[in-house]
């Protein structure tokens, strides 16, 4: 049985990655030196990231013929 094509092309798919962990490193680190509450933004952004990713994965683990709606 083969495999589906995700949404994501191979460079958005490593883009992405990229993406989620600068986000994720760099919270954590706003969070020790801001004093409001901003860094929580980085970690919306890396949560939203986190879950495009996910939904390629899983695109790309259905198989070929299945359809949306499985």
């Amino acid at each position: 049985m083969r495999q589906g094509s995700g949404f994501l092309t191979v460079r958005q798919r490593r883009l992405a990655w990229l993406g989620f962990l600068l986000a994720a490193v760099q919270a954590p680190v706003a969070a020790k030196f801001a004093t409001d509450d901003s860094w929580l933004f980085s970690l919306c952004v890396a949560l939203m990231v986190a879950t495009v990713i996910i939904a390629d994965d899983a695109s790309r683990r259905r198989p070929v013929n299945a359809r949306s709606s499985d």
